[in-house]
């Protein structure tokens, strides 16, 4: 009798756990979808578009190439655009005979009055190969800010006032907390002219949950979550923290951490963005926004294993950072969570499972479409529209699948290298294929090796 008492308490517990976690993703994601709303539907001319180039900040743009990118040229030529007085290009290639440089040539042509420069070399300060090829313009660069953006990333016009309003500009811009803003950065959203069933995967993934939780999650702001995409920061703050993630005890007085710093300290680590963006927020103590603009990431022709490959390789690189996180990353999908919901709905209050995740799904597609619509500036389609549900159911379902390969492993592939992620995220070269369940749907014929290769990082 005891135990049948002790198995209802239990079964109510984990009934009503479900119930109040669903009703937490419900307001994340309803703050998330009115949060976007009001950022990205609403957007006004920023004062520092038309101002006299010596009264604002100047900054310095690094973007980093290695071949041909999807939208290679748009994307470089919407840096060259800018709607803002004080500004210099670096374009930073590693090899002399990468594919990038005939497109970087004729823009510098098309627009010899914008500061643009080529640089072609990279110095090795660890297993990264992004923060390899930045150092150079890094260390080059004439003014404090600095903003980084992907090579398959295009802006608008108005980003570059907008981003330094956000980071230096009037109190009455929406920010996310009263701290001093060390990072401004940007939503990625996804688009593609290449339809392939991987890219229309990507663009739902990204455009919908991905952005809906992303948006949230800055609104609230109790933790730094920043994707890499386009990332706007002063290099004097980054020359004080160096990845540990520990508090710097005289931060406010200008104080820094021990050893090496700024932008080579992180080159151990694979996913370089976030981890500078949490040590901003964790060593200093200051804090992140979200700029009005979007990061438009061009995607490719991506199938459905690069798709899936793409997902397993950031899971298990966050898996290494924020565990907690990534191990309930589950329980926040809508098929786990409305699964789960269902469940508790039905031993509490008897409603059928037949009528509440039929609502359930209704409602979150409403709320994500929605969202991408306010991230677009248009409503899509009906066409395009029917088509990016399809995605959308598949991205759904392929959400806790992909989830539960990745989390049992720990080697990655990234730029055709393969990395074996560790401890805080750092990671090392690897050689070979990893075996797993999934290998079949690796590309091309490689040769399997277990061994790892030793890390060279320059003195």
């Amino acid at each position: 009798m005891i135990l049948a008492d002790g198995y209802g308490i239990l079964k109510l517990c984990l009934a009503w756990a479900s119930i109040v976690w669903y009703a937490i993703l419900w307001s994340l994601g309803l703050l998330g979808c009115r949060a976007a709303r009001r950022r990205y539907r609403n957007q006004r001319p920023s004062p520092l578009a038309s101002a006299d180039a010596s009264s604002v900040p100047g900054v310095s743009i690094l973007r980093p190439l290695k071949g041909l990118d999807t939208n290679l040229y748009e994307n470089l030529e919407s840096t060259f655009t800018q709607e803002y007085p004080n500004y210099e290009i670096f374009l930073c290639v590693a090899d002399e005979n990468d594919q990038a440089l005939p497109i970087v040539r004729d823009l510098l042509a098309k627009y010899p009055h914008v500061r643009a420069r080529v640089m072609i070399d990279e110095e090795n300060v660890g297993v990264n190969p992004k923060i390899n090829n930045l150092m150079r313009s890094y260390r080059e660069a004439t003014n404090d800010i600095l903003w980084v953006l992907d090579s398959n990333v295009m802006v608008a016009p108005g980003t570059l006032a907008h981003s330094v309003e956000a980071l230096d500009g009037p109190a009455d811009f929406p920010t996310t907390s009263r701290r001093r803003i060390a990072l401004v950065h940007h939503v990625p959203f996804a688009w593609s002219s290449e339809y392939a069933l991987g890219s229309r995967i990507e663009e739902a993934f990204l455009n919908t949950n991905h952005a809906k939780m992303y948006i949230a999650i800055n609104t609230v702001a109790v933790d730094s979550c920043v994707v890499g995409k386009s990332n706007l920061y002063r290099r004097s703050d980054l020359e004080r923290v160096d990845g540990s993630l520990k508090p710097i005890a005289n931060a406010a007085e200008g104080g820094s951490q021990p050893g090496q710093k700024g932008l080579a300290a992180f080159g151990r680590f694979l996913a370089e963005d976030n981890m500078i963006a949490s040590a901003l927020w964790h060593e200093l103590g200051l804090r992140h926004d979200l700029s009005c603009d979007v990061a438009r990431n061009a995607v490719g022709n991506m199938s459905v294993a690069d798709y899936i490959w793409r997902r397993v390789r950031w899971i298990r690189v966050r898996k290494h950072m924020v565990l907690a996180a990534t191990l309930v990353e589950p329980f926040s999908e809508s098929v786990m969570a409305g699964s789960l919901a269902a469940i508790g709905s039905r031993y509490l209050f008897d409603i059928t499972p037949w009528l509440f995740l039929p609502l359930h799904f209704i409602l979150w597609l409403l709320v994500d479409l929605d969202v991408c619509d306010s991230l677009s500036g248009r409503r899509v389609p009906l066409l395009s529209r029917l088509a990016f549900i399809g995605a959308w159911v598949a991205r759904e379902l392929l959400a806790f699948p992909i989830w539960l390969f990745a989390i049992f492993g720990s080697e990655v592939e990234w730029r055709g290298r393969r990395y074996q992620v560790m401890k805080n995220g750092e990671v090392k070269r690897a050689q070979g294929v990893g075996k797993g369940p999934l290998g079949w749907l690796r590309l091309g014929n490689r040769t399997s090796n277990n061994g790892y290769e030793p890390l060279e990082v320059a003195e």
